[in-house]
């Protein structure tokens, strides 16, 4: 979705520190995915497109899909529940430090950086983004920014 700069809720400044970049990146990815989804209701979101499918099997149409819930209380619910994580992590990045973002965490069978998930968890929002730009083009021919 083009939006006038004025109306645009993400900020691009010139942040100070390493925190506070990945920070401004991670937030604007956020607005950004939000964005593609504004002013579709639960009934667009859940629903199915047109084109042809890009991924089937001959002998299982629905492949990896089995399971999806159609039901329109599901996406409120998922959308409701991303907020609420949004929210979590923000507390939690709020009290980190700048050396904390060298520290190690648990991951797999090892360790890495509170920074290296920071970044992994930006390039898969610029990912889910770049998808729903996509998607929202089929729903409504609209592009973003």
């Amino acid at each position: 979705m083009w939006v006038d700069s004025n109306d645009d809720p993400r900020t691009y400044g010139n942040p100070v520190g390493e925190k506070a970049t990945l920070r401004e990146y991670l937030g604007n990815y956020r607005l950004t995915l939000d964005m593609k989804c504004g002013g579709l209701d639960a009934r667009v979101l859940q629903g199915k497109t047109d084109r042809p499918r890009l991924f089937k099997r001959d002998d299982d149409k629905d492949a990896d899909f089995n399971g999806a819930v159609s039901d329109l209380a599901v996406v409120a619910e998922a959308f409701a529940a991303w907020k609420a994580e949004i929210a979590a992590a923000d507390e939690w990045l709020d009290a980190l430090t700048e050396d904390d973002l060298g520290e190690e965490v648990p991951f797999d069978d090892g360790t890495v950086s509170v920074r290296h998930v920071l970044v992994h968890v930006i390039e898969e929002y610029a990912r889910h983004a770049g998808h729903a730009d996509l998607l929202r083009e089929c729903i409504d021919g609209r592009t973003g920014q």
